[in-house]
């Protein structure tokens, strides 16, 4: 599993009009080909009447899968414009749909380019994209006499408090990123003084918005 990947917040779409044509951006998450595919169709049907569907989709954590269609748009002005934006902005699991009504403007080799990619990139402005940091559950027990200390400790920290738990014990509940389990257990057993008990939980990912 990746620690750290970027991709599409959440499904949305964005549209733009270049030289009266109409580009609609569509976003989603995909974590397998099927899914890309089955989202594309989807899109395909609703717009069933529109000039292009034209696609592009990067799936898996090497970008090992990266398909991308024309749908009827000269060879290589939609397409790969649309898959290169995706890339170049290091997206992942991500697929996107570019329906055009045509305007009756042609636009030419070059400015289909342009225009199918600027739909992609603004698009995601639109939509945003996310930070997916691969962090675990860690569950600290310690005795009541701890938990005023350790409460206040764990929020000034860098560890984002999930829950407490109350029973016989104290149980504190954070996400940790992967990378720092070890120092988060050296860091816990010396704010207790060794009387606490940490264990490690389910990984999970936490989503923070990117800047790009």
């Amino acid at each position: 599993m990746l620690e750290n990947y970027k991709t599409v917040k959440e499904r949305g779409n964005h549209e733009i009009v270049i030289q009266k044509s109409r580009f609609i951006a569509h976003f989603k998450r995909t974590k397998t080909e099927q899914e890309a595919l089955d989202f594309i169709q989807e899109i395909k049907k609703e717009h069933w009447n529109a000039t292009h569907n034209c696609s592009a989709y990067l799936i898996g954590e090497q970008d090992l899968i990266q398909k991308a269609n024309d749908d009827g748009e000269p060879s290589g002005t939609a397409g790969v414009p649309m898959l290169e934006v995706l890339k170049k902005r290091s997206l992942k699991n991500t697929a996107v749909v570019v329906t055009r009504y045509f305007g009756g403007i042609k636009l030419g080799a070059g400015g289909l380019i342009r225009a199918y990619g600027s739909s992609v990139s603004e698009g995601l402005n639109h939509v945003g994209v996310v930070n997916r940091t691969l962090c675990y559950t860690m569950e600290t027990t310690i005795d009541y006499t701890w938990l005023g200390k350790i409460e206040n400790e764990v929020r000034q920290s860098l560890y984002p408090l999930k829950e407490i738990t109350y029973a016989d014990l104290v149980t504190i509940h954070v996400y940790v990123e992967a990378n720092n389990v070890e120092a988060y257990h050296e860091w816990m057993t010396e704010l207790t003084n060794g009387q606490s008990e940490t264990k490690q939980g389910k990984s999970v990912y936490l989503e923070t918005d990117a800047d790009t």
